[in-house]
């Protein structure tokens, strides 16, 4: 009896405590209640009750629920990965709001998604209807990089006009959304960004060595582990070839301005 005055069995199948109010999900309740439930278990680590409140608010249409779910999905964070699962959440929030511009309330949402959605069809999910389509990837990248801002979205769509995935290649281009990215401070972007300056070969321009450096020893810093893996070639790279001056210069400078070092 104590037992079963003490708990209520969540549908997830993770018990709640039923005396204690926060702890139960309400169906009934409103998107943005449900939302922030569903926030203040994610936060504390309730990661199955963070999903089924998010889910319920997802259902009753707050963007920021769905948008949570369809990382959850995407990480496989506190849910089973399902990358197909998640394609379709960006993709309903993108169809949803496409008209939003990047003063929007939704706007971070949606330039999340454009970009996610861009992810996935530059690598395609296997066994499922979504194909590598390279071209369709690029203009993804493109529509979150120009209308939103998006610094990811302008740092992906940089790689790949370096490069020439999905259409021609343009260096120069490519420099121009690397920079607008790194002076967000995405690594990734600045990685790259310093190494075409460090010599100016690609991108035809004269050689900046100690701002190539910088930007290079900056962006090692601040990476993630799997992007340090292909950062610190290029970062090592340029040090070995700049001089004794330009190395002090640049480390020294990198150091004075942390993630402004493109500045």
């Amino acid at each position: 009896m104590a037992l079963a005055l003490g708990f209520f069995a969540s549908p997830f199948g993770g018990p709640a405590y039923a005396l204690d109010p926060s702890n139960v999900i309400n169906p009934e309740s409103g998107p943005a209640e449900l939302f922030n439930f569903g926030f203040s278990a994610y936060k504390r680590g309730e990661k199955t009750e963070a999903a089924e409140a998010l889910k319920y608010a997802a259902d009753k249409g707050h963007p920021g629920a769905r948008w949570k779910l369809g990382r959850m999905y995407a990480d496989g964070d506190g849910v089973p990965r399902n990358d197909y699962e998640a394609f379709k959440i960006f993709q309903e929030i993108v169809a949803d709001d496409q008209d939003d511009t990047s003063v929007s309330p939704n706007a971070a949402y949606v330039a999340s998604s454009v970009t996610a959605l861009a992810d996935y069809m530059r690598t395609g999910i296997p066994n499922t209807p979504v194909r590598i389509d390279l071209s369709q990837a690029r203009q993804l990248y493109f529509h979150a990089a120009s209308i939103f801002g998006d610094p990811q979205a302008q740092y992906r769509l940089g790689r790949m006009l370096l490069y020439g995935e999905g259409g021609r290649a343009n260096p120069r281009q490519a420099a121009r959304w690397l920079n607008l990215s790194a002076e967000k401070g995405n690594a990734g972007a600045q990685a790259l960004l310093g190494y075409l300056l460090f010599d100016g070969d690609q991108i035809a321009v004269k050689p900046e060595p100690v701002r190539g450096l910088a930007l290079l020893t900056v962006a090692l810093r601040n990476a993630e582990p799997m992007d340090r893996e292909w950062i610190r070639p290029m970062q090592e790279e340029a040090f070995s070839l700049a001089s004794e001056g330009d190395r002090r210069t640049a480390l020294a400078y990198a150091e004075t301005k942390g993630t402004d070092a493109h500045n």
